[in-house]
């Protein structure tokens, strides 16, 4: 992938909004398509299929190997849709790059950062409450504070009507 003395970013994606918003807000702002200074990674988390559901008896590798297809095919979308994105925004195909991981995504995230070498690490946030934050986990703040480069977390702007709310 692209020269070896480029920097590398890493995206990590979902498939909500807020992923995609931070995606692009980052290759309209701080990416030039002819001659970028990184290398971009976008990494995606798909969770494991016992880690959606816990089944075991008869029938239990039937359905985790259905469960199994369908997140692959929601993870194959999400990162078609990234690839879409880069591609729309004029990112050079040698300085991209593209890869799901098996596993929760903060431990995706971060791991992949050690991996590549990354000096940068994208993320859009959900804009949890603290209340949220505090029961789902907020992976944007875990990986602000583990992962072994910059951090990065884009915020997409509230509607007119949310913050009328």
């Amino acid at each position: 992938m692209g020269d070896n003395k480029k920097q590398v970013m890493i995206f990590a994606v979902d498939d909500s909004e807020h992923s995609f918003y931070a995606l692009e807000w980052t290759l309209d702002h701080l990416i030039i398509p002819t001659n970028s200074l990184f290398n971009i990674i976008v990494v995606h988390a798909k969770t494991s299929p016992s880690g959606v559901i816990g089944l075991a008896g008869p029938g239990a590798s039937d359905v985790l190997q259905s469960v199994e297809a369908d997140l692959q095919r929601a993870a194959t979308k999400v990162i078609e849709k990234a690839k879409d994105l880069c591609k729309k925004k004029g990112v050079n195909d040698m300085d991209m790059a593209f890869d799901v991981v098996d596993g929760d995504a903060r431990n995706v995230a971060c791991d992949a950062v050690d991996k590549h070498h990354a000096s940068l690490l994208v993320l859009g946030s959900h804009g949890y409450g603290i209340l949220k934050r505090a029961v789902l986990g907020s992976v944007s703040d875990f990986c602000a504070h583990h992962a072994n480069c910059s951090v990065m977390i884009v915020k997409k702007p509230k509607s007119s009507k949310q913050q009328q709310a």
